[in-house]
């Protein structure tokens, strides 16, 4: 009875994501935010099926969109040296997702998924948004869940490590109990745990940064400052360090591009940004000075930062040793991997001959040194796309979500899109800019020029022309 009521709600999940396509893709966005109070408070016996809930989602729309909307209209993936790095790379990892070392390739397969399930987000977006105004609106509304979300925040913080506001999702008890700093719990809000918060609060601080330079509403002016409040006390209240310095980094390389590209925009922007960073430091120092020096308790008290970030780039040329041209497979060291053989009753496949925590370090021994250079390839390949969209684009709000989501992607050159899937559903949307956005700004130009025609024909009109006729000099 189970099993036919669980294909039920797939079907039906499908169905409906299959028949309104362009929503899915945006519902996607909002469970990644809610999957994890679903999975920590509301059905945590079930929290399983709902960490694969936006994927039953996302395929209901990738059915639409590429097996039928794309035949039909006879669509076909842009000729771009970003897409011909991505087929390099998947056609390796897809090789690799059958290395006899994985013991099964049911565990490729799953390590494909975690590679490039969301990767189409990149070549979709451009077909859910039909203009920059629906753009600004999305996002808008996307950054004002951080309120909710930054408030929850601060609850967990300010309560007691054992309580249930506290909880991880299922399955992650086995870390070691709640992770404290000082006396406080190190805070995860609607998030399984606290590297997803951690990074979805970067994406949020990195996209809130070009909706200062937009002229809004005195009510929207307001929540965008209390958004970034929120979101910067909450950086330290997660206890880690990278995505505080990430946040500092980003701001400075922000200002930066500006000041090379349009000096008094730039200029104008630090005149709007310096009384709203006055502002909320010293609100901060008032109301959350626990955290603050919680924070920087954690931070001095460890001076590991310069080794961390050493080992994180020569480790992968460590692990190179354990195999020859190949790796262990696709997902080998992926943390569901091991799940997925005990609940399958899958072979072990081959002990992974050391240990493992950095994400380079993990794709250095799923692909060896071959996939390792095509799948970071791609990565920065990324990166430079993005820089480029940015220099190529006019519009100030596209141009600076161009430079947004380039400089996120740079300074996460080393953050975790294969073994956490909350990062990787925004990677891949911060992706998608790359094709998106000129076409909104292609699309906003055409519509410009049509007004201007239409403003020049009706100012050519003369009153006495016969039949009331428009007459062009």
């Amino acid at each position: 009875m189970k099993l036919i009521i669980g294909l039920v709600v797939i079907l039906t999940i499908l169905y409906l994501s299959f028949r309104n396509w362009k929503t899915a893709i945006k519902t996607v966005l909002l469970l990644v935010v809610l999957e994890g109070a679903l999975r920590k408070w509301v059905l945590p016996q079930a929290s399983e099926l709902i960490y694969f809930l936006k994927d039953l989602v996302l395929l209901g729309a990738y059915i639409r969109y590429y097996g039928i909307l794309i035949f039909q209209r006879k669509l076909a993936i842009k000729n771009h040296f970003v897409n011909v790095l991505c087929f390099l790379a998947a056609g390796w990892c897809i090789l690799q997702a059958f290395n006899p070392s994985l013991g099964s390739p049911i565990v490729g397969l799953f390590g494909l998924k975690a590679y490039f399930f969301y990767t189409p987000l990149m070549w979709i977006l451009v077909d859910v948004f039909e203009s920059e105004s629906e753009l600004y609106q999305f996002l808008r509304w996307q950054l004002l869940l951080t309120i909710p979300v930054g408030i929850l925040g601060v609850v967990q913080f300010f309560s007691p490590p054992s309580s249930p506001i506290n909880a991880y999702a299922p399955g992650l008890e086995a870390l070691g109990g709640v992770a404290t700093f000082s006396r406080f719990a190190r805070i995860t809000s609607t998030f399984a745990y606290i590297n997803n918060y951690a990074l979805y609060l970067i994406v949020c601080f990195g996209l809130l940064i070009p909706f200062l330079s937009v002229n809004q509403s005195r009510w929207w002016k307001l929540a965008t400052i209390s958004e970034i409040f929120l979101v910067v006390v909450n950086l330290a209240m997660t206890g880690s360090r990278n995505p505080v310095i990430s946040s500092v980094l980003f701001l400075c390389c922000y200002l930066g591009a500006n000041l090379l590209t349009y000096p008094a925009r730039a200029l104008r922007f630090v005149g709007r940004f310096l009384p709203i960073a006055i502002v909320v430091t010293i609100a901060a120092f008032i109301w959350f000075q626990p955290a603050i020096d919680a924070f920087w308790n954690r931070a001095s008290s460890n001076s590991d930062v310069s080794h961390r970030i050493e080992n994180t780039f020569t480790e992968p040329l460590r692990f190179f040793q354990y195999k020859d041209i190949d790796g262990y497979g696709t997902g080998a060291t992926h943390g569901a991997s091991q799940t997925l053989r005990n609940t399958l009753g899958l072979p072990p496949g081959e002990p992974i001959a050391t240990g493992f925590e950095a994400e380079m370090g993990r794709i250095a021994l799923d692909l060896g040194p071959i996939g390792f250079t095509l799948w970071y390839g791609f990565r920065v390949s990324l990166i430079i796309a993005l820089w480029l969209v940015f220099w190529q684009l006019q519009r100030p709000f596209l141009k600076n979500l161009a430079l947004a989501a380039c400089l996120i992607q740079a300074i996460q050159i080393i953050g975790q899109v294969v073994t956490l899937h909350t990062f990787s559903v925004y990677y891949w949307f911060l992706s998608g800019f790359i094709f998106l956005l000129p076409e909104l700004e292609r699309k906003e130009n055409f519509y410009r020029d049509l007004q201007w025609v239409n403003q020049n024909v009706q100012s050519a009109h003369l009153p006495d022309s016969p039949n009331g006729e428009s007459e062009l000099p």
